[in-house]
């Protein structure tokens, strides 16, 4: 994976935080939430070292990656950022569990018993969250719902790793209430199962998943503009 090494002017950058915060700061309040509780992910993938910098600068701390060997090439430039936290948000396959629970401080994408394991047996601490397939769609990842009470059971069993919520991508629409049943139905799923993290909503939909409960929004197109293969 190739990534387009133009980054965004900071003046621009610093905008684009400023204006979503601001639509995260507002959909809390309409939802009645402290905005506090909801976490921006920076979403990072294909773009470079200097664009993280640049936005750690602007304090973000929170970063998502989709890629094992394409963070793996940027790692080196931003371990020294102090308090900055990277996260795996993209479909992960078990032969590169063990890079990626080297390299990342979550995994926002555990599907199954086998993948957990693996985690584990890197011995590191790990948040995790589970993902769930709440669509029909074959390229979407994730456990079906009715999985979850043993992969939240194997989850729990290994030492290492710390269960944090759940996580779901809906199907792509240009339409943000098409995604409102899917956001909604993984916060029942979270409630059925005790559990309090909910990763969903991107940067056309992060106020519907707010208002249904979103504590994590993964946001890169309104933070960084549109993302190019070099």
């Amino acid at each position: 994976m190739a990534y387009w090494n133009v980054q965004p002017a900071t003046e621009a950058l610093a905008e684009r935080v400023a204006a979503v915060r601001a639509r995260i700061h507002a959909a809390a309040e309409r939802a009645r939430r402290d905005p506090a509780g909801i976490t921006l992910l920076a979403v990072t993938k294909v773009f470079p070292a200097a664009v993280i910098q640049q936005a750690y600068a602007l304090g973000l701390r929170e970063f998502g990656e989709n890629y094992v060997q394409e963070f793996a090439a940027k790692a080196p430039e931003v371990r020294g950022l102090a308090g900055a936290r990277f996260h795996f948000i993209g479909h992960l396959q078990s032969n590169k569990s063990s890079q990626a629970a080297e390299l990342f401080d979550a995994i926002q994408t555990v599907d199954t018993p086998k993948l957990a394991r693996r985690l584990e047996s890197a011995g590191r601490r790990l948040e995790v969250m589970l993902e769930v397939k709440l669509s029909g769609e074959a390229s979407k990842s994730g456990a079906e719902p009715e999985a979850l009470p043993g992969l939240i059971a194997a989850v729990r069993e290994c030492p290492h790793l710390a269960l944090t919520g759940l996580m779901a991508m809906p199907p792509w629409s240009d339409d943000a209430e098409a995604a409102r049943p899917i956001f909604r139905r993984l916060r029942e799923l979270a409630e059925r199962h005790g559990l309090r993290g909910l990763s969903m909503g991107m940067s056309h939909d992060l106020e519907t998943a707010i208002e249904e409960g979103a504590t994590c929004v993964r946001v890169g197109t309104a933070l960084f503009g549109p993302r190019r293969k070099a």
